[in-house]
């Protein structure tokens, strides 16, 4: 089990639930060291007093907000608790919305919420009165001096809080060179986007996370095992060459189309009509 991030709780009207905050997030990254080529030795990064030139240790290190040049005001993390006791230790629902609307480029960061001593029936309330209602909860918190809003959504028997992105976090996409305007004026013909669509009906299935892998760290790790089982882990394996695709002139938008749709034909040889499609499911609330 991770360690809590913090232990608070959720208000919603007059209601309090104590609830300990759990990261929900698990990365699986490979992780790579960086080396000096020279003698393959790990490269460190240190805390370093720029004045003296000396290590700083961890307990001597606070942190101090720049009110002038090379001024300081210093706030240790006990301070910075006491600032706002209330704030720090709240998720406070400002409101109750319907779970799509919410854009999925607003959510950020998962966390699960567990209980508290003795609020096992403010936690059931809260989380089966949101699966009634559909609604998620935007509310507000403070996680490591920061204020987030957050989504507060119940998912099986648990709540979780995804933070999500402020609106002037998001990039506009104003300045990208995108193709607007109808498919017609792309020379996109009809016939063209009426196959391209029923090969996305004859592609639809089922939101299934299961079935999906990082391939790229599988592969990296069959090389590094190779390596390994080799002897020589110094020096950069031989990988085979890649072969760059030729250049080629303009694509026959339909002939691929038509080729891609033979290839996820049903067994049957019947083609899934769009009207039998189902609807990708909507983002729900649990």
């Amino acid at each position: 089990m991770p360690r809590p991030v913090w232990k608070g709780h959720v208000s919603f009207g007059l209601v309090n639930v104590p609830v300990t905050l759990y990261p929900a997030e698990q990365r699986s990254d490979l992780k790579l060291h960086m080396l000096d080529s020279r003698n393959n030795s790990r490269i460190r990064y240190e805390r370093v007093n720029e004045e003296t030139g000396e290590e700083v240790p961890w307990d001597s290190i606070v942190r101090g907000y720049e009110y002038s040049d090379g001024n300081y005001v210093v706030l240790s993390d006990e301070e910075l608790k006491r600032a706002a006791p209330e704030v720090t230790k709240t998720v406070e629902i400002q409101s109750f919305v319907n779970a799509d609307e919410i854009d999925p480029i607003y959510f950020d960061t998962p966390y699960y919420l567990e209980p508290g001593k003795g609020g096992d029936k403010g936690y059931v309330l809260l989380r089966d009165a949101m699966k009634d209602s559909g609604r998620v909860g935007i509310a507000k918190v403070v996680i490591r001096t920061r204020q987030y809003i957050a989504a507060l959504s119940p998912h099986g028997d648990a709540l979780i809080l995804e933070l999500l992105r402020y609106p002037q976090e998001i990039r506009s996409i104003k300045d990208l060179k995108l193709p607007a305007g109808p498919a017609k004026a792309h020379g996109v013909s009809a016939p063209e986007l009426k196959v391209a669509r029923t090969l996305i009906d004859a592609m639809a299935g089922e939101w299934d996370p299961d079935q999906y892998t990082d391939e790229y760290r599988t592969e990296l790790m069959k090389w590094i095992e190779k390596r390994m089982e080799s002897g020589d882990v110094k020096r950069p394996a031989d990988l085979p060459d890649v072969e760059e695709e030729p250049a080629t002139g303009p694509i026959n938008f339909m002939d691929v189309l038509k080729k891609s749709l033979e290839q996820n034909e049903p067994k049957s040889g019947r083609r899934p009509s769009p009207r039998t499609q189902k609807k990708a499911p909507k983002r729900k609330a649990g």
